[in-house]
């Protein structure tokens, strides 16, 4: 078998099935085995339906394809040369690893607010960006439901990430890993963040599931991926966040665990 269609094989069965494994775990715990139990934390109280989430595993399986042939590209093509792609882990102190997943996520970030207001423009929305937010009240699902074009947009922070600094294929893997996790996460519709959480410098920091539902149920807003940053300094966060957010947890813990300023 060439090597290359064999390569994508192999990308396309581990990212198949990390998709159904990382997104389904969730969706069976919330939404089918205890939804009563986790009712507390769900962010929208309505339902979606069926349709919905087989809409968007359609959509999810399309956009695993594009960033399965984005991968081997780079890695499994002669491509890779143009890279800064090595191969031994021991041609880098062994904390580097880590770092460059570290680094990674904090360029993701950076490059999908810019891209996701990008996509927001009007004339933009209708062409890709709308199928991602059919998803009004998100699930699990929805992480990776996307437009082939969004999915091409998407896929290329792989292209930048291995051109911009030396990475090794096992920190691309790992940092693809860490990005859908807390992807499912920002699409889950429940908030699983701790009450301690609201009174530390990280709520001021890091986003959380109820900072993209709202950009779902709001359409605009809260552009960023993983931070709050982008969004505080160009002013595009939602003026609803916060407000929404002690909603939540005060629904979870009590009115006595906010901050006074919260509700």
């Amino acid at each position: 078998m060439n090597a290359t269609l064999e390569a994508i094989i192999h990308i396309l069965s581990f990212s198949a099935a990390r998709y159904f494994l990382i997104a389904g775990i969730p969706f069976a715990v919330f939404y089918i085995a205890f939804p009563s139990r986790m009712n507390r934390m769900k962010i929208q109280q309505r339902l979606a339906s069926k349709k919905d989430f087989l809409r968007e595993i359609w959509y999810s399986m399309q956009s695993t394809l594009v960033f399965t042939l984005i991968s081997v590209a780079i890695l499994a093509t002669p491509l890779r040369r143009y890279t800064l792609v090595y191969d031994h882990i021991s041609d880098f102190p062994l904390w580097y690893l880590g770092a460059t997943v570290f680094i990674g996520l904090i360029i993701h970030d950076t490059y999908f607010y810019w891209m996701h207001r990008l996509l927001h423009h009007d004339k933009l929305f209708k062409l890709t960006h709308l199928v991602h937010h059919r998803s009004t009240n998100p699930s699990p699902w929805t992480s990776y439901s996307f437009h082939l074009l969004e999915a091409i947009a998407e896929g290329l922070i792989l292209v930048i990430l291995s051109c911009v600094m030396p990475m090794h294929p096992l920190a691309i893997l790992l940092f693809t890993i860490a990005a859908f996790i807390i992807n499912v996460y920002g699409h889950l519709g429940y908030e699983l963040m701790p009450r301690s959480f609201r009174h530390s410098w990280l709520f001021e920091v890091l986003n959380s599931s109820v900072y993209h539902n709202v950009h779902h149920s709001k359409f605009k807003g809260n552009y960023g991926l993983y931070f709050r940053i982008w969004d505080r300094v160009m002013g595009t966060e939602h003026p609803d966040y916060v407000k929404e957010y002690d909603k939540i947890q005060a629904q979870r813990f009590g009115t006595a665990s906010l901050p006074e300023s919260g509700l």
